[in-house]
């Protein structure tokens, strides 16, 4: 309702500047005059005929549609129509509606078509004008809402990583105190330092990419006291990570696939190897793991986890069209390469 009264009101204050411009024009002198009030009112006529025909009629239903040669082909029409309806107005129209005045047609075919196709020309551009401004309106809503769609899902994938590895971390660390093993406050101070970093720097899109490194180095370490020297385990960066960004979190996933699926048991030869290669505008991650003894619910599910799910949507939302992610399940090892564009 508020927009129809605002389009309304547009209407009334463009014919009242209209009115007032042309009954200046048609004045004989300074002072307007009845005569002059009612020459531009029955002028109007045949502009309101082009003008409303072409706004609601043909613009919506041929030009929108993009019949363009129907379009100009009726316009062509409606204005010789609108021609005609002038001259019939002051040649015959205006005796009848107002018989004590006498009222001459003083312009002739072609001048009447320049009044009527300029205000064709005005009113459409008006027209179209708003309808682009409300697209790209439209577009930037659309745009905001779909980041604050992409936001809102990120801290919920985000959310479901923390406490997936506090569960884990835990667990791992729940047997080494009732056992008084001597490495559980290094454990604890490991642990203690993940979780500041979960908490309080991992909440930014991006992070440092030391501070990632130092993240994975912690869980790594903590790893390898639970493990001991039942597996083998090697984590090794290659390349300057100063002043290089990257999103917080994205590696986790797949270094504690690893360590879930492959160091596992009491598996012989179980290992784990990673790898990051820091480029110039790229990020190579690799993780290599023996596929040890699963439970019949984890078989099938190396790389169908919901931690890769959550991996694969997390990189669609934060590099589009900047990552590969390729899998590869063997029948004795594990692999997976995540690179990263970052130019």
């Amino acid at each position: 309702m508020k927009i129809a009264r605002n389009r309304i009101l547009l209407h009334v204050l463009f014919w009242v500047l209209s009115f007032y411009v042309l009954m200046r024009l048609f004045a004989y002198s300074d002072e307007v005059t009845t005569v002059d009030i009612i020459y531009t009112f029955l002028f109007h006529f045949s502009i309101w005929l082009a003008v409303y025909v072409n706004l609601f009629g043909l613009i919506p239903a041929y030009l929108k549609t993009r019949k363009y040669g129907l379009y100009f082909l009726l316009l062509i029409i409606i204005t010789v129509l609108s021609i005609g309806l002038n001259l019939l107005t002051f040649n015959y129209l205006s005796d009848l509606l107002f018989p004590g005045y006498y009222f001459i047609a003083y312009y002739g075919f072609w001048e009447i078509s320049e009044f009527i196709i300029a205000y064709i020309v005005i009113t459409s551009l008006i027209k179209l004008s708003k309808g682009w401004f409300r697209y790209w309106e439209m577009q930037d809503k659309l745009g905001r809402l779909e980041r604050e769609k992409s936001t809102a899902e990120l801290s919920a994938l985000k959310s479901q990583v923390n406490p997936h590895f506090l569960f884990n971390s835990l667990n791992n660390l729940y047997s080494l105190p009732l056992d008084k093993d001597e490495r559980t406050p290094g454990i604890i101070l490991r642990l203690s330092q993940t979780m500041r970093y979960l908490l309080y720097e991992s909440n930014a899109n991006f992070v440092p990419l030391e501070k990632e490194i130092e993240h994975l180095t912690n869980y790594v370490e903590m790893q390898r006291l639970r493990v001991g020297e039942k597996a083998k385990i090697s984590f090794e960066v290659t390349g300057n990570s100063t002043e290089k960004q990257v999103a917080p979190l994205l590696f986790l996933p797949l270094v504690e696939n690893g360590f879930k699926h492959g160091i596992k048991g009491e598996t012989d030869g179980a290992f784990i190897k990673i790898l990051l290669q820091i480029l110039d505008n790229q990020l190579v991650f690799k993780t290599e793991n023996n596929k040890g003894t699963v439970d019949d619910v984890e078989k099938g599910q190396y790389s169908g986890g919901v931690g890769l799910q959550n991996l694969r949507r997390r990189l669609d939302l934060l590099y589009p069209g900047k990552h590969h992610l390729e899998i590869t399940d063997g029948i004795a090892t594990f692999t997976a390469v995540l690179k990263i564009d970052l130019a």
